[in-house]
């Protein structure tokens, strides 16, 4: 879960708790560093741009309660003062396709 509820009036972040899935790879980020880089989640399709957002179906493994999209388009890296940890959990496939949305939403 990441926690916007100070989100500043204006800037588009959600301004509550939201979920979202932790992207970055431990080969960068197991430094040190205070960040980290995740997806949101939502569960609004019309959010979910064909190519940039993949489909969660709620299963009893990755323990989620409604379908939801991964909207790789929106990446973002945040503090982990911001994060919290669930016991939610996606697939390795999953992952590998969210991250591979990351980089065709940036490549040149």
């Amino acid at each position: 879960m990441v926690d916007w509820r100070d989100a500043l009036p204006g800037s588009g972040e959600p301004n509550k708790k939201r979920p979202a899935i932790v992207v970055s790879s431990s080969r960068f980020f197991g430094t040190g560093l205070p960040f980290e880089i995740v997806v949101p989640l939502t569960g609004e399709a019309a959010l979910a741009i064909a190519g940039a957002s993949t489909p969660i179906e709620p299963t009893l493994e990755n323990k989620c309660t409604k379908r939801s999209y991964a909207l790789a388009w929106n990446v973002q890296a945040v503090p982990h003062s911001r994060l919290s940890e669930t016991s939610s959990q996606i697939t390795a496939a999953e992952l590998a396709e969210i991250r591979a949305q990351i980089c065709a939403c940036v490549e040149a």
